[in-house]
């Protein structure tokens, strides 16, 4: 049996369907013919030159990326431009581009149910669900299956995310115990006041700011008032488990005709990281 990148989409296609995908956004087969065939895919979160590198090196036919290439409006693509020289390197290869994007973020199996069963959370519900009872919808709401002191949550995320200059960040109290808890892979700041509706013990997410961050855990000393601890992971790592999860849905359509493979290479932006002096050692704070 031979395989056309037009059968990996409609695999994919089946488990993230495109009309989930936000209106702003640009999901689908962004350059390859989908009548070409396919011996192996790669799958990961950005594609970028160390991803396309990596598929030429594994004989791709196809790379499968949760970010889209080209999200905004184009009317070219040179090959002077990074993205343009990512589609003509991708064409010269041979390489097809599909992207998964907010269609992946919201399908009833999707992102955050990556990002929970990496955190060995037993999922229950959509954080912010498309309607009333819908199984599709932004993040999700698991439990742990035992309650552990917050200081050690944030060590499981630590443990059970890829590592990153980043890193993982926690705010709450370290001896807080931890059952409930609200995942949203990606930047997730915007569902802040959904996590806390949803009376969860901790929420884990992304890119979150100071100013949100800080106005939410201020919530919580107000009497008689709980607020979720907050987990902030990088936006590459909350999103990677996704590959392994877009793989098994590939290799479940269509078993022992394509061979796939979740990206390694680290794509997160941040690649150095270093830890301030505290305010007492040395330096006078205004």
């Amino acid at each position: 049996m031979t395989v056309r990148i037009r059968d990996v989409v409609e695999s994919l296609e089946a488990a993230y369907p495109p009309e989930l995908a936000e209106q702003w956004d640009a999901v689908g087969l962004v350059c390859g013919d989908p009548a070409a065939a396919v011996q192996r895919v790669l799958f990961c979160v950005d594609p970028v030159e160390a991803t396309v590198d990596e598929a030429a090196d594994f004989g791709a036919q196809l790379l499968v990326s949760h970010h889209p290439l080209l999200l905004r409006g184009v009317h070219g693509v040179p090959a002077d431009d990074p993205k343009g020289h990512l589609v003509h390197r991708l064409i010269r290869s041979g390489i097809g581009l599909y992207c998964a994007h907010t269609n992946a973020d919201t399908a009833a199996v999707g992102v955050s149910d990556a990002l929970a069963d990496a955190l060995g959370l037993t999922v229950s519900a959509p954080l912010a669900p498309h309607q009333e009872g819908a199984s599709t919808g932004l993040g999700r709401i698991g439990s742990l299956p035992q309650p552990e002191p917050f200081a050690r949550f944030v060590e499981r995320v630590a443990t059970n995310l890829p590592s990153t200059a980043w890193g993982v960040r926690g705010a709450g109290d370290p001896e807080r115990e931890i059952k409930t808890v609200a995942v949203c892979g990606g930047a997730g700041d915007s569902q802040l006041d959904t996590a806390l509706a949803a009376e969860v013990d901790a929420y884990v997410t992304a890119d979150l700011r100071h100013h949100p961050a800080g106005e939410h855990i201020a919530r919580g000393d107000l009497p008689g008032k709980q607020v979720p601890a907050l987990v902030d992971v990088a936006h590459w790592a909350s999103e990677w488990p996704w590959c392994q999860q877009a793989a098994d849905v590939v290799g479940a359509a269509l078993p022992d005709t394509v061979e796939v493979l979740v990206s390694t290479r680290r794509t997160d932006p941040w690649t150095t990281h270093a830890s301030g002096a505290a305010p007492d050692a040395g330096r006078t704070l205004a």
